[in-house]
């Protein structure tokens, strides 16, 4: 394994390292104005929420790697305490990205990359009408980080009104994590786009505790076919079954197929049914391949 002292890198070195590393990274599409009433528009993938009660964002227009200028959105920030944090969606990715053009102080980037401007209800900076969803904000501090090329300049901001796009919402009018189609930053020039093709579940249990994948069995957390996110999945189960449901499991007709198969084989028995645990798995059957990881331990 590569081992690097952050302290003996340059910014631009370290800061390749970090972004290729720490990412996926969401994008805060933040527009400000300053004192004499020019708009700003800029991307800042240096961005998360940090709470909701209060309602936080967090985001952070560094200091230029290059040579250590500060950004309009900071200066912005400074002069007018408030700011529209727009999120991204891949219909205006590109547009987003010719917004980070390092435009002469005092130009419009809504104009330059295209976007319509609309009217904030409780802010001065204006929304991003073609975002899915605006959050209307008002900046309660600035902290600094630094002095040095590619220091953080933390941006805190308070949420007090949001604007959804219907289109993204669901039934029960939430947001639908396969209709928002949200991008974010990668390293580099590398963006990644969030379809319903790739969404995925991570079940966490809030009223129970998981057993823990250290009340597996040895050979099932050294297997060589159940992955660590098996293991995980296993481990997040409530409670291990009893004996008189891991034998029904036992007689369920593939896996007797397997015990009958492999008599006088433990090492291909314990194989073939941790293949099929995972077959399980794959299928949201969790509980199912939890009592044949046991059976194979027997």
């Amino acid at each position: 394994m590569l081992s690097l002292d952050a302290g003996t890198l340059g910014p631009a070195a370290l800061q390749n390292y970090l972004q290729y590393a720490v990412a996926p990274r969401p994008i805060c599409f933040a527009s400000t104005i300053d004192a004499a009433g020019n708009v700003n528009l800029s991307p800042f993938s240096f961005f998360n929420l940090f709470g909701t009660n209060p309602p936080v964002c967090v985001f952070s227009p560094a200091r230029r790697v290059r040579d250590n200028t500060i950004k309009h959105t900071l200066e912005n920030v400074l002069e007018v305490a408030e700011c529209v944090i727009n999120i991204v969606d891949y219909a205006m990715v590109q547009q987003t990205s010719l917004a980070s053009t390092e435009y002469a102080r005092g130009v419009n980037e809504f104009v330059k990359a295209g976007f319509t401007m609309l009217p904030s209800d409780v802010v001065t900076p204006p929304r991003v009408a073609e975002a899915p969803v605006q959050l209307e904000c008002l900046v309660t501090q600035v902290l600094p980080l630094g002095e040095n090329n590619g220091a953080g300049n933390l941006v805190i901001a308070e949420i007090k009104r949001i604007h959804i796009r219907e289109e993204i919402l669901d039934n029960e009018g939430k947001i639908d994590q396969a209709k928002i189609d949200l991008v974010a930053r990668l390293g580099g020039d590398w963006y990644c786009r969030i379809t319903a093709d790739n969404l995925f579940k991570v079940p966490k249990p809030l009223t129970t505790m998981g057993i823990g994948v250290d009340a597996l069995p040895a050979a099932a957390r050294t297997s060589h076919v159940l992955t660590g996110n098996d293991l995980g999945l296993l481990g997040n189960l409530a409670k291990i079954p009893d004996d008189e449901t891991i034998e029904a499991m036992a007689r369920r007709e593939e896996v007797k197929d397997i015990l009958d198969a492999t008599i006088g084989d433990p090492a291909n028995r314990e194989r073939e049914l941790h293949e099929l645990a995972r077959i399980y798995l794959q299928g949201g059957q969790a509980e199912e391949a939890l009592k044949v990881v046991l059976l194979a331990a027997i």
